[in-house]
């Protein structure tokens, strides 16, 4: 967040993070195009505080998992939401009218070119993983329905079947 909200410890400017596995990361400034859409932000690490070295222990309230980009696999992801927006879409119809009106347009978000860690490109259909913070996935299993393109062995699609709790989600919502 550019300004961030009370509570929030992920990245923002002049607040640091851990990278896990790495180091603290500081971010110093946010750069932005002509329509004012974020394009970049510029941070730098303290070398001094590598996972594993005497300063690792230095406490910051948040840790950023991240992947990669040049050692990564590109795949497709799919987040699954609730169908509908209402709890029992049936009692809302006898009084409000067809179900249709209560889907969720938000119901599934296909996020594609993500970058996933490479031990995944071996991934087999139907094999499942937990993306940390994120959820539990489950690797595409190709259909009748699928898409010459969708079904290619090189096009990883993984599923999410269960999301995991999102406190932040529950902190915006006060």
């Amino acid at each position: 967040m550019e300004v961030p909200a009370r509570k929030f410890y992920r990245l923002s400017p002049g607040s640091e993070v851990r990278l896990r596995y790495a180091y603290i990361l500081k971010c110093n400034e946010v750069v932005k195009d002509e329509s004012g859409k974020i394009k970049e932000l510029r941070c730098t690490i303290d070398p001094e505080t590598k996972s594993g070295s005497s300063q690792s222990s230095r406490k910051v309230k948040a840790t950023i998992h991240w992947v990669s980009a040049a050692h990564a696999i590109s795949a497709e992801v799919r987040l699954y939401d609730r169908l509908f927006t209402v709890e029992d879409p049936a009692a809302q119809e006898k009084s409000e009218g067809d179900f249709k009106q209560f889907l969720n347009p938000h119901a599934l978000e296909v996020l594609k070119d993500c970058k996933l860690e490479r031990s995944l490109s071996n991934a087999k259909p139907g094999n499942r993983y937990q993306f940390e913070r994120l959820g539990y996935f489950c690797v595409d299993q190709p259909t009748a329905l699928t898409s010459r393109a969708e079904a290619a062995p090189d096009h990883l699609i993984f599923n999410r079947i269960v999301t995991l709790r999102d406190s932040w989600a529950k902190e915006q919502q006060k």
